[in-house]
């Protein structure tokens, strides 16, 4: 019994900021269950926009191959998406540069996230600098085994500053925004009428708690732009991914919703129903995530009035799921509890403690593998996709 009362005793660690900044990570390491090990839909989205980045990185200005060049991955995680990406902004980059008969510059490359992130498994992922840091980068064009930037690792949250002033050519953040600094308070708080009983996410929830899910989404967007704006270099750009929902209805959060929304609040609800956790140790748990729609982002960078929209579209990203054998269900349901713990497990562990989250993914899983074919049909995310420059 045990591990009951410590979920029963537990506080609400999802409610406040400075709890969230300080815990909020993708599953470290490298095991089943680990963000390095569930990132492949990830890698597969990230690929097919490659033709939307590059035509970002086409109008960055370019300056004095004698000025270094920067670039900052935000929300970095600890996988190898973010090397790959790296990789390809700076290589294309350095074509632009020998395409007019410069030398190219040094280029510094900045992984940014959360003071929780797994940087050490990041940090061993990143292969050796090439020619000992000289100039010289053929080799980094014909071979991943070596690269052409010196890096680092930048802790901190990405809705307040992280770079000096006016010291960043190119902003890359890709399936981070949607994530909230914090549950809004109203959403926890038995007193208020956004408070979201009986749920775990705003999927399917009131019209009031919605809004004010939108608006701290609004307000944590509004923070990175203001912060961004600040320290981007004058000819610099910014291109971001986020998910994003089709509908107008906020209510409705398309592909997260049937993630976090359907079998994920229905092992809650199971363990609710077996007395393994009360009605608002449940309810005190909100994942802090917001899909935004087109209109919803598109107000706010307007109203930063700091940037230019290059490009403003929502994208098919297709199926979180990456799975060897569709007709598997076990295989399906397995690759939906291994997502869905990847991204928010950090979270259930701090909240109802290891043993009860062990419970929760296995009722996930078990619950998706029930619902295999329809989870393949139907579980499928849009992204927002924007391009920006300083205005």
């Amino acid at each position: 019994m045990k591990h009951i009362k410590m979920a029963a005793t537990g506080d609400n660690v999802v409610v406040s900021s400075m709890k969230l900044e300080r815990m909020l990570s993708m599953k470290g390491g490298k095991g089943e269950s680990s963000y390095a090990n569930n990132s492949q839909a990830q890698a597969i989205h990230a690929r097919s926009m490659l033709h939307l980045l590059e035509e970002t990185l086409d109008i960055v200005q370019l300056h004095s191959p004698e000025v270094p060049f920067a670039v900052a991955d935000l929300g970095c995680s600890s996988g190898t998406n973010t090397i790959y990406i790296v990789d390809v902004i700076i290589n294309h980059m350095i074509k632009r540069y020998e395409a007019l008969g410069y030398d190219p510059p040094e280029f510094s490359a900045f992984f940014s996230d959360l003071p929780s992130n797994d940087f050490n498994t990041l940090f061993q992922l990143i292969p050796p600098l090439a020619n000992n840091g000289g100039s010289s980068m053929e080799e980094c064009l014909t071979t991943s085994s070596h690269r052409s930037y010196f890096a680092a690792g930048v802790p901190g949250s990405f809705h307040r500053r992280l770079f000096p002033a006016r010291s960043v050519d190119i902003f890359y953040s890709a399936f981070s925004l949607h994530w909230l600094s914090q549950v809004p308070d109203k959403v926890v708080d038995k007193r208020s009428t956004a408070y979201n009983e009986g749920r775990v996410f705003i999927h399917g929830a009131n019209a009031i708690t919605a809004n004010a899910y939108k608006k701290q989404f609004k307000t944590d967007l509004a923070g990175f732009l203001r912060s961004r704006s600040q320290e981007m270099k004058r000819g610099g750009s910014m291109f971001l991914v986020c998910l994003g929902r089709t509908s107008l209805d906020p209510t409705d959060q398309g592909g997260a919703g049937l993630l976090f929304g359907t079998h994920f609040q229905d092992a809650w609800d199971d363990l609710v129903q077996e007395g393994l956790i009360t009605c608002e140790q449940r309810d005190n748990f909100n994942i802090p995530v917001y899909a935004p729609s087109l209109q919803d982002f598109k107000e706010v960078v307007e109203a930063n009035g700091s940037f230019t929209i290059n490009k403003l579209e929502v994208f098919k990203g297709g199926s979180p799921l990456v799975v060897n054998c569709p007709d598997d269900a076990t295989e399906v349901g397995r690759a939906l509890a291994n997502s869905c713990r990847a991204v928010s497990g950090v979270l259930v562990d701090a909240h109802i403690g290891d043993w009860l989250s062990e419970e929760l993914f296995s009722r996930v899983e078990r619950r998706a593998t029930n619902h295999a074919k329809e989870l393949l049909d139907q579980l499928q995310f849009f992204h927002i996709v924007a391009s920006l420059s300083l205005a």
